[in-house]
């Protein structure tokens, strides 16, 4: 398998759940409004023997062309957007979903951002999404997609084609999931919100901002235990400076 990081920066997100452009080298978190959290973003490219597979979409930001951040990213590394073949969502949190479609403001309608791809989707995620008031879901990001052909909901666990496996843990948010996708005696793991830094899989680390923080930081310790005996590679959504490390 190939793992291709797709960094899209540095944010900072306070009460208001806006992410705000953050550059290291010369702004000050200290500036920025009281609670303010820095978060990096950064979805993956899994290129396996059948498929190339996006696993979360990023924050769905447009740069200065007009051109999806994600899409750059990815032509950037040689990659056709519309030769993704499957995108795995652990969530549907707005800085997970943002791109799973886009805006067209000429023509002022959306398409999904990845035409030839097949979504996969917690069905009670979606529909917790949908019906969900809260700043952390955007419902018009994923509107299209709920009556699309393209989209496959998946139940609490399973298998995907044979090989990419998956788990609800109600730890991040009620009905996150994780993956983990097996090619060739390869384990690579994508733990979301659950596991999003290597820092945090080394330290009893309790996140207020999670749904079940107890429960999620016995699941980074058990995954980090499984994952160095069975030498899994780790992905880290919001760790551009160790996007994954492997045993």
């Amino acid at each position: 398998m190939k793992i291709i990081p797709l960094s899209e920066g540095s944010f900072t997100i306070d009460h208001t759940k806006a992410f705000v452009p953050f550059d290291k080298a010369k702004d000050e978190l200290q500036q920025r409004p009281t609670g303010s959290l820095l978060v990096e973003i950064q979805p993956f490219v899994v290129i396996t023997e059948k498929d190339i597979i996006l696993i979360d979409t990023g924050l769905g930001f447009s740069n200065t062309n007009g051109v999806l951040q994600i899409h750059q990213n990815l032509i950037d590394n040689d990659i056709d957007p519309l030769s993704i073949t499957k995108v795995l969502l652990s969530h549907l949190h707005k800085d997970h979903a943002g791109a799973i479609r886009k805006y067209d403001s000429v023509l002022q309608q959306s398409f999904l951002s990845f035409p030839n791809a097949m979504y996969y989707v917690n069905r009670e995620e979606l529909q917790f999404a949908l019906e969900n008031k809260t700043a952390s879901y955007v419902p018009e990001t994923f509107e299209l997609l709920k009556d699309s052909d393209k989209l496959v909901l998946l139940e609490r666990e399973g298998v995907i084609d044979g090989y990419i496996s998956y788990q609800m843990t109600s730890a991040h948010s009620p009905y996150h999931i994780v993956f983990w996708i097996k090619e060739n005696a390869q384990t690579v793991f994508f733990g979301g919100d659950d596991a999003p830094q290597l820092q945090q899989m080394k330290s009893r680390f309790v996140a207020k901002y999670d749904y079940d923080g107890k429960k999620t930081m016995q699941l980074r310790s058990a995954w980090w235990e499984k994952g160095k005996e069975e030498k899994w590679t780790f992905l880290f959504y919001h760790d551009i400076q160790s996007p994954t490390i492997s045993f």
